[in-house]
This record gives structure tokens, C-alpha cells and sequence, in this order.
């Protein structure tokens, strides 16, 4: 058989495998949030966190994309526990992402949060086990649309 042949049939499998999820994407409600951090440093690193959740299919996604490259990186909602700590005030949730490039897993993301108030973002690197703390920057001009806009 032809190469092409191969790569034919992968088209037409994509394809009919986008047909088949538009009828559900019709009732989704996809909610979006966007979230820069840095660290800080006289040579900081920044990234954006772009979370999708769509609560009716139960589907979570994500990626980050670090000011420096650019390249969105894939995350995947591995974790997501919630606890009041006190009546009457938003619960502390603590949500953990898995990144995964290029097929492979390739660090961890853990972000603890009160209502809107972001306490802390650390990043695990799995190759070392290196662990990285973010400050979350709120007054960074950001929307879905464009991004965080990192200062030039």
C-alpha cells in the first residue's frame, strides 16, 4: 500500500471524528479563565495559564505558554479538592495540572486558590523533581483574546 494511502485515511478519520463531537459542542457551555505569573527575579519568567472547563460534558483542558518561547504547552486536569476553612467565606480549592509535551509528561503544575485570590502556583519538573514558585500578577493587563502582555 501507498504512504498516502495512510495519510488519506488518517484525514478522513480526523474529520469524521470532528463531525461527530460538533453535535456536542453545540450544548456545551465552555468557561474560560486566564492567569499570568512570574517570578519575580531581576530576570523573571512569566507564563500565562489558560484554563477551558465545560461543567456539562465534564471536560477540563488547559495550557501555559511561557512569555519567553511562546509555545502553548498542554496540561491536563489531574486533580481538583476543594475544603471550607471557614462558614461563610470561598472554599480553598487546590487544582493540580499535568503538562505534557510532546507525548511525554513532563512536569506538574499545583495552584491553590481562595475564591478569586490566587495563594500560590509551584511547578514540578519531572525529570529533576525541581520544584519552581510563581507569584500570580494580577495587574498585568491580560483577556482571552491577546494573552498576558508581558512588558517589552
Amino acid at each position: 500500500m501507498k504512504a498516502g494511502y495512510f495519510k488519506g485515511f488518517e484525514v478522513k478519520r480526523c474529520l469524521l471524528l470532528v463531525i461527530g463531537v460538533l453535535p456536542l459542542t453545540a450544548q456545551c457551555e465552555v468557561m474560560s479563565e486566564i492567569y499570568c505569573f512570574g517570578t519575580g527575579e531581576s530576570s523573571p519568567v512569566n507564563f500565562e495559564l489558560r484554563t477551558y472547563y465545560d461543567e456539562t460534558n465534564k471536560w477540563h483542558g488547559g495550557f501555559v505558554k511561557y512569555a519567553s518561547s511562546g509555545v502553548q504547552i498542554p496540561l491536563v486536569l489531574t486533580d481538583h479538592q476543594e475544603e471550607e476553612v471557614s462558614p461563610g467565606r470561598p472554599w480553598l480549592a487546590t487544582t493540580t495540572w499535568t503538562e505534557v509535551s510532546e507525548g511525554k509528561v513532563t512536569g506538574e503544575y499545583e495552584m491553590v486558590s481562595q475564591g478569586v485570590t490566587v495563594l500560590s502556583m509551584t511547578y514540578t519538573k519531572k525529570s529533576n523533581g525541581k520544584q519552581y514558585k510563581f507569584s500570580h500578577i494580577w495587574n498585568i493587563d491580560s483577556s482571552l483574546e491577546r494573552g498576558c502582555q508581558w512588558e517589552q
